[in-house]
Parts: C-alpha cells; sequence; structure tokens
C-alpha cells in the first residue's frame, strides 16, 4: 500500500488496476505507478485529498469517460494535454493553436 491514508476500497482499487495491468505485460514498477497515479486522481475528485491540481478536479473521472482517451482512433489526447505537451517542448504561439494545430507542432 503507497499511501497510508487510503482506505480499504483505495487499496483494493489500486491492487485491482496493478494486477490488470501485469496481465497485460507492464513491468510491476511501471504497473504500481500507474495504479497509484490513477488511485490518487480518483480520491482528489472525490475530495479525499487535501490538495488536487485544478485541472484534476475539473476531468471526467476515468469509469465516466471509459477509455475515450486512449490516445487512439480519431479523437486521441485532449486540448490540454495537447497544450501541456507542447509548453514542455517549448512550443512558440501555442496559446492561440487549435487542436489540430497542436497535434502538429507536438508533432503526433
Amino acid at each position: 500500500m503507497p499511501q497510508a491514508q487510503w482506505s480499504a476500497k483505495r487499496e483494493r482499487q489500486y491492487e485491482h488496476i496493478k494486477s490488470s495491468l501485469k496481465q497485460r505485460g507492464k513491468s510491476t514498477d511501471t504497473a504500481e505507478e500507474i495504479a497509484a497515479r490513477t488511485v490518487n486522481k480518483e480520491r482528489a475528485q472525490h475530495g479525499e485529498s487535501k490538495t488536487a491540481n485544478p485541472k484534476t478536479l475539473h476531468d471526467t473521472p476515468a469509469p465516466v469517460r471509459g477509455g475515450k482517451r486512449s490516445h487512439q482512433g480519431a479523437q486521441g489526447r485532449t486540448r490540454e494535454q495537447l497544450y501541456e505537451e507542447a509548453r514542455r517542448k517549448g512550443i512558440a504561439g501555442r496559446s492561440k493553436m487549435n487542436k489540430a494545430e497542436l497535434e502538429r507542432a507536438v508533432g503526433r
């Protein structure tokens, strides 16, 4: 259990996500990291954490979203995700770009 403040429900959720990822071929370290991030985001969205990123609070929860942002298919990543990648890469003029322009700029 990575976090002492997790409830029994969150611990079960963590173990379930971790085992599912390992079955899909992810390494133990990667599975643990993804599971912990997922559980912490769920906790933040449900008001169980002291602090949370505003984007996390306004984002659609994963169970509701149902894989709509799996980085595959026509929609792919959101504009906000593309914008953050453009910011990390230092792409100029990103604030005025739409989603299609950001996709071209970040090269994916």
